[in-house]
């Protein structure tokens, strides 16, 4: 059995300018850092002529192509794999929370996939192939952040040209500004789960029709992910603070279900309690909440009153990893 680790991810700038319909007209830019939160898949070859599919649901499946799970059949399919296998995933955190699981899933599985057959990819293979079946394959509304950030790992600078083409740099901040961001960071399940291709679908869609608005808005979002490189570059808590607020007001404008009554009234309650800034994770629509805050320890007493379940974590450096072969 071979076991692989992929770590989920908070995007800290850029979001939704990693989509093809944008990044083809004006270049992409992500800042994402990934966190010791994981999807873990197992593989292993089956005693029974059929394919054992254990995630939310069980499968059991003769051929590759009658498999009800996306993102397994085209990986089976894209890889040419020609045994039957038990492939498992486990998540540490439930899908639809906005921290990038379908992409981190994907690059999960073609790891552990490959390891199993002695295949050692890149992590730019990794993240690359992943992002052919998901975007290429699958045409889901989704960008190349997930995939990228859960196979290197890290807080990473993702540029992306208009031709596709995919760079990877370093976040170069200080140790120090990275131990007092890790210390500033609060983030609270909103109590929603949501299918984010729905909120990226429309997105998509809009820009394409080279919707002027949404490209303007999606501008400034690129706009704020060049001004957050130069304040992590400073070590400015307060700054990027700021950069969260103006980020979170323009991403509402791109979609009228980036947010909901309920969430605006938890983003004004922490930001009345202790919070310098605040905006969802992911594409919007439910999930998660991070706050900024110099006072930790009161904004997560006020936050205790909502009785909101908090997302505990640290920044994961590793990237998507192979733990066992048994």
């Amino acid at each position: 059995m071979f076991l692989s680790r992929s770590p989920l991810r908070i995007s800290l700038a850029g979001g939704g300018t990693d989509l093809p319909s944008y990044y083809k007209l004006k270049g992409g830019l992500v800042i994402s850092a990934a966190i010791n939160k994981y999807i873990y898949v197992t593989v292993n070859k089956t005693w029974k002529k059929n394919f054992l599919l254990k995630y939310s649901e069980i499968e059991k499946k003769k051929t590759i192509n009658s498999i009800k799970h996306n993102a397994i059949r085209e990986t089976l399919s894209f890889f040419k794999i020609p045994d039957y296998l038990e492939i498992s995933s486990i998540s540490d955190v439930p899908a639809g929370t906005g921290l990038g699981s379908s992409g981190t899933f994907l690059v999960g599985l073609i790891n552990v996939v490959n390891s199993f057959y002695n295949k050692n990819l890149s992590r730019y293979e990794l993240a690359d192939n992943a992002c052919k079946i998901e975007m290429d394959i699958l045409k889901e509304p989704s960008g190349k952040q997930d995939p990228f950030i859960s196979s290197y790992g890290g807080l990473k600078i993702i540029k992306i040209s208009k031709n596709g083409k995919t760079k990877i740099e370093e976040l170069k901040i200080s140790q120090d500004f990275i131990d007092e961001l890790d210390d500033s960071f609060l983030t609270y399940f909103t109590g929603y789960t949501r299918q984010s291709k729905n909120i990226l679908g429309e997105q998509e869609k809009k820009t394409k029709k080279k919707n002027k608005e949404l490209i303007q808005s999606l501008d400034f979002v690129k706009e704020i992910a060049n001004e957050s490189i130069n304040v992590f570059q400073r070590g400015s808590v307060q700054d990027y603070a700021n950069l969260m607020n103006e980020h979170w007001n323009y991403k509402m404008k791109r979609s009228k279900n980036m947010s909901s009554n309920s969430i605006n009234n938890l983003i004004e309650y922490g930001l009345k309690n202790g919070a310098l800034g605040a905006k969802l994770i992911g594409a919007g629509g439910g999930g998660f909440v991070l706050f900024i805050t110099k006072d930790k320890l009161k904004l997560r007493s006020k936050m205790k009153n909502l009785k909101l379940l908090e997302l505990k974590y640290n920044f994961d450096y590793d990237g998507s990893v192979i733990l066992g072969r048994n």
